[in-house]
């Protein structure tokens, strides 16, 4: 028994995880964690990956500080560092999904090539049950894939086709200002029923620890795992494996959905806008499923049927001159210029913003969620001069603004330019003004006024404006 688990462990992992990675275990202390670090420790000696374990602390519970302690504990005996991280789960609909979503979060924060997962066949047979009865689609009922990679439209299962051109596309998408490595979520144990599991950790004299909330058969998940699936078992005995080859049957589904997205809709998406001209040559069902595509390729969790289908109707038959906006959660999808543009959520910048300019090079602007560089250079800038000695400064917009980047033609308003610029109008109020003596000098995306352009040869400044990058 313990030589076919581990060596059915090697077997899932070994055209994923490579010499040197970085594999972090995600410790909670139960059977099925503890399992899967004990096999991980054996091969991590053979295969010489780098291993480490996590525990998320949820705060739900009041043993929680001694499962942490019982997690330091089986890593101590193995000599794997682990790290406690505690976080905090929003109130929500469901208590189960905002914990999961919170621990996620701290999963995709780690700096790591691979979080392995404890999830084992049980657990994708309660799943694929799970998904039915709460009514979703193809993509659902795929349940978990055996690799999942952070980042990428597309979800891998092992033995499907992955495309090197898709692969390339997913690596673009990812935010190249990020620090965090998107690790490729694995699970080594999801094709092992929970009772091999549990006869290793016997046959091991492995301990662990159980969570009371398992057995609260008002969570939706442990009734169908302890009143509905005993039943099943009596006529089924195989349901797990049938289950889980259902589950199959789905991801490749779903893979087919995704490759007819992309080829609906590659060419219509730029980063974080969907070019609405791609929806409208579509037919209804097509358009609903690469408007999934372009959400899930960037981390947005997918709204309901009902609010997926409002949004691609105001998107395409709401005025022209409407200003179509979409709550998501974290994000809002607007529409502006012939797109439909993905927009996270920030904090408006507060009103009357103001900030002092000494000269320096570069200014963290973190009310406005950005930086403002000032670039040392001769011509083709804001002359150093005509700006001396007097007081500059940076602010938003109050109403009222005029600027005149052209010689050649008169002052015009800074509504009217920003709208001339395509300055989308979710950013037009967070962008910093450079003024002198109440003069406006400059605006982000337009220009420098007239009378403060430096000539050929003169000492200048260029100012730049870089906006944090948006989530997803």
């Amino acid at each position: 028994m313990h030589s076919d688990l581990v060596s059915r462990v090697a077997g899932n992992i070994k055209d994923i995880v490579k010499t040197g990675d970085r594999l972090v275990v995600g410790l909670s202390g139960g059977v099925d964690s503890v399992v899967l670090l004990d096999v991980l420790a054996r091969l991590a000696r053979r295969r010489r990956f780098r291993l480490s374990a996590i525990y998320v602390n949820h705060q739900l519970s009041p043993d929680a500080s001694r499962w942490a302690a019982f997690c330091r504990k089986a890593c101590a005996a193995r000599t794997i560092p682990l790290r406690v991280v505690k976080v905090t789960v929003r109130r929500g609909n469901s208590l189960e999904a905002a914990a999961r979503a919170a621990r996620y979060d701290a999963f995709r924060r780690l700096h790591a090539d691979h979080v392995a997962l404890a999830h084992n066949q049980d657990d994708q047979a309660e799943t694929l049950l799970l998904q039915l009865l709460r009514g979703a689609g193809v993509k659902g009922l795929a349940a978990m894939p055996l690799v999942r990679i952070e980042g990428r439209a597309r979800i891998e299962d092992r033995g499907s086709r992955v495309e090197k051109k898709s692969q390339s596309k997913a690596k673009r998408n990812l935010n190249p200002q990020s620090s965090i490595l998107n690790p490729k979520f694995l699970r080594p144990l999801l094709d092992v029923p929970r009772s091999e599991i549990e006869a290793y950790a016997k046959q091991r004299g492995l301990a662990w620890v159980e969570d009371e909330s398992n057995i609260d058969s008002y969570f939706l998940r442990n009734f169908l795992r302890r009143e509905v699936l005993p039943v099943i078992a009596q006529r089924v005995p195989a349901y797990r494996a049938t289950l889980a080859r259902s589950a199959r049957h789905f991801a490749e589904a779903a893979q087919l959905l995704d490759d007819l997205a992309l080829a609906d809709g590659g060419p219509y998406v730029r980063n974080a806008a969907l070019e609405l001209s791609g929806l409208r040559r579509l037919s209804r069902a097509r358009a609903r499923n690469l408007l999934r595509w372009f959400l899930a390729g960037r981390g947005v969790p997918m709204p309901n049927a009902d609010r997926l289908e409002e949004a691609l109707k105001q998107a395409l038959m709401a005025k022209d001159d409407a200003r179509v906006c979409i709550d998501l959660g974290d994000h809002q999808l607007r529409r502006f210029a012939g797109a439909l543009h993905l927009v996270a959520k920030t904090a408006p910048a507060p009103a009357g913003f103001s900030r002092r300019w000494r000269g320096e090079h570069k200014l963290v602007l973190t009310e406005l969620s950005g930086v403002l560089t000032m670039k040392r250079r001769r011509g083709n800038g804001i002359s150093l001069a005509r700006i001396g000695t007097k007081p500059a400064t940076i602010r938003t917009r109050r109403g009222g603004e005029r600027l005149q980047p052209d010689c050649g033609r008169p002052r015009r308003s800074l509504k009217n330019l920003l709208q001339e610029s395509r300055i989308p109008p979710w950013q037009r109020d967070g962008l910093p003004l450079l003024f002198c003596n109440g003069d406006l000098v400059w605006a982000p995306g337009i220009g420098i006024a007239c009378k403060y352009q430096a000539k050929e040869g003169e000492p200048s400044i260029i100012p730049g404006w870089t906006a944090a990058a948006p989530s997803g």
